[in-house]
């Protein structure tokens, strides 16, 4: 089945980590930014806020795509039994860092693909495990001024110089931690009858 047989395939988020991501799969793809309040609910574990927030930005976009497949995904992390959001500033960030060093940070990132041609929706949460090293202030003020994460959940870029803050990954997906984890999308866009270059396709 030839590429151009796919439908329109829209990536509902505004982050540029995303998208550079979305990018390795070598595929056509539109960047529509949602409305979306990503506010927790009361009472919601992270497991429950990343998914339902992935969801809503699918949905969010298909309402005016209904011909397309579009790609929600949302990421929390977890410290202590608290989530941590992006910290926005330097201060914010210098205590995320401070509060995780030493420790273990859970990362639930949540995919949506929904095909707004069925109505169907797949979506899953990989969960990642990163240990953070216990490093002086002074490494982890100077690390933020050098990357400056504060779009970045739990502030620290394991793509770039924020990888030095790590002591250990787990996961079953690698590129979950960055924002968007390929391996469960790619298969669920080949669920959708989605053809990717190359072979695996089914």
């Amino acid at each position: 089945m030839p590429l151009h047989s796919n439908p329109p395939l829209i990536l509902a988020s505004g982050s540029r980590y995303r998208r550079e991501l979305l990018e390795r799969l070598r595929v056509s793809f539109t960047v529509k930014a949602p409305h979306v309040d990503e506010t927790p609910l009361a009472g919601e574990n992270p497991h429950q806020t990343a998914l339902r927030l992935a969801q809503e930005k699918a949905h969010a976009v298909a309402a005016a795509h209904p011909d397309a497949v579009i790609i929600g995904s949302d990421q929390v992390a977890m410290l202590d039994g608290r989530q941590i959001g992006k910290p926005g500033d330097h201060p914010t960030a210098m205590a995320q860092l401070r509060m995780m060093r030493g420790k273990v940070v859970e990362f639930h990132t949540a995919l949506c693909v929904h095909d707004a041609r069925s109505g169907l929706s797949q979506a899953d949460d990989v969960v990642t495990f990163v240990t953070v090293r216990n490093l002086p202030d002074e490494t982890l003020d100077a690390y933020l001024r050098a990357e400056e994460p504060y779009d970045c959940a739990g502030s620290a870029k394991s793509e770039g110089l924020g990888i030095m803050l790590l002591e250990k990954v787990e996961s079953t997906d690698p590129t979950a931690l960055i924002g968007l984890p390929l391996i469960a999308l790619t298969t669920m866009l080949m669920r959708t009858g989605f053809t990717l270059p190359g072979p695996g396709t089914q």
